[in-house]
């Protein structure tokens, strides 16, 4: 079977499979649209609580990332209703990475989609949107892509682009198992990742109820008939209530003073606690120039100023520890719970005392990094601006009980994640086989049983 193929401009394709223009496979006249142009929304436009729009930015890996949507007003959605989008719409990215796209689902049926983007929007009873989105992702297609976008410095595409590439499918019933085998291994990976995202939530929740709310000083002070400063007496009915219906983690307390004192740089803060500038607490150290980490080789994540971009063979920190972005519009903190190497458009922080360092991520976390401008021709971190802020530092026994209960979350999600990886592989294996016939839906099937559940 594998030799029975055809050969084409994305690779190797099963000969049954049909080839046609993606514009006679898409609704007349709407099934490929531009996003309303910039003239039409503004990102002044964008208000707290509205409707959502897709940006290049939240098409990740097929599906929507629902992380920092910008919303627009029912007025402007109303406005804009060309540019409403519907399960089985797909959105793809117009500029930069042309070979982007997602797959609309039921969550996001009737949000809208920004200049940057295209909308496809094809006849189902011809092809199936899901199986056509994987097509999409298919490595061969990308390149494809990739290699007709127009522009040297900024790549992008247009309707006439789209609407003129060929597409390979078979017989409909095919196509829907094909897209059923990889969706199921799809949504696994999506279970774990909203798991993860739970795990940090909680993790978060914790951080803010233990150093920020106090939650456990106040627990003990009302349980010894200790006073109450007045800023935060609202939190102490709160927490009265907790105490009387026993929701109230009465062996973790025992970690934490019963009273407060009043700091002049902070205000009230738990008994024995200090007051800390970040000068004092850790230094900056800053990232070194890397080349290769891009090629996936190597089990060393490297990490940048908006994140892990890559792997490499060598660490620059040998411990878990904390990512602070050093140049760029967004410059944003992460954690590593593994060793880990930073390029120099990043800082690694280096903790001078004995500091959890899971307590310092989420402390940092707190501060407004973006506005720490150097005020250099590129947005960059000021060092200085940074070790001038204060922090209540926990007396060393609560930090280390965070660290041991949060430790366990992170053990979870890295559990999770090794899972995912598997299953991305395994995806990202099967997807070019069932398009070339290399593999048959039984055998697929088959293959991944085990983990469709």
């Amino acid at each position: 079977m594998g030799s029975d193929v055809r050969c084409t401009e994305y690779g190797n394709i099963a000969p049954h499979f049909t080839g046609q223009k993606l514009e006679a496979l898409c609704l007349k006249k709407i099934g490929i649209q531009t996003g309303p142009f910039g003239s039409q929304l503004h990102k002044e436009d964008y208000v707290i609580d509205g409707t959502p729009i897709i940006t290049v930015e939240h098409l990740a890996g097929n599906r929507i990332s629902h992380e920092n949507l910008p919303l627009v007003s029912d007025q402007d959605k109303n406005r804009l209703s060309k540019y409403h989008l519907q399960t089985g719409d797909i959105v793809f990215s117009r500029v930069g990475s042309v070979d982007r796209n997602a797959l609309i689902g039921p969550y996001e049926d009737g949000w809208l989609f920004s200049g940057r983007c295209l909308r496809v929007r094809v006849d189902q009873s011809q092809i199936s949107s899901t199986y056509l989105s994987y097509f999409f992702s298919h490595e061969g297609f990308k390149e494809h892509i990739r290699s007709v976008a127009v522009g040297a410095t900024m790549p992008s595409i247009n309707t006439k682009i789209l609407s003129d590439v060929i597409i390979y499918f078979p017989p409909l019933p095919e196509q829907q198992a094909i897209a059923h085998i990889l969706g199921s291994l799809d949504d696994k990976i999506e279970l774990n990742r909203r798991m993860n995202a739970t795990l940090e939530g909680m993790a978060q929740a914790l951080f803010k109820s233990w150093f920020v709310d106090f939650d456990p000083v106040i627990d003990n002070a009302l349980a010894a008939g200790n006073p109450i400063p007045e800023e935060l007496t609202e939190r102490a009915e709160v927490r009265r209530q907790a105490l009387a219906d026993g929701t109230a983690n009465r062996e973790a307390a025992k970690q934490f003073p019963a009273a407060f004192q009043l700091a002049e740089e902070l205000g009230w803060i738990p008994e024995g606690w200090a007051c800390k500038q970040w000068g004092d607490i850790a230094k900056l150290e800053y990232g070194k120039s890397l080349t290769g980490y891009r090629d996936g080789e190597g089990t060393i994540p490297v990490f940048g100023t908006n994140g892990a971009i890559g792997l490499t063979d060598k660490a620059i920190c040998n411990s878990d520890g904390i990512v602070i972005g050093r140049k760029g519009a967004y410059r944003g903190v992460h954690y590593s719970s593994v060793p880990f190497y930073v390029i120099d458009t990043a800082f690694y922080l280096v903790p001078k005392s004995c500091v959890s360092k899971k307590w310092a991520y989420y402390e940092i976390l707190r501060f407004d990094i973006n506005g720490m401008d150097s005020g250099s021709a590129i947005p960059s971190t000021s060092r200085d601006d940074f070790y001038s802020l204060w922090s209540t530092l926990p007396a060393p026994i609560a930090q280390t009980e965070f660290d041991r209960i949060v430790s366990s979350f992170y053990e979870r999600k890295a559990s999770n994640n090794k899972v995912n990886a598997s299953l991305t592989n395994l995806r990202d294996t099967l997807l070019p086989k069932l398009i070339s016939g290399e593999l048959r839906i039984p055998e697929a099937e088959k293959l991944t049983e085990e983990v469709r559940v």
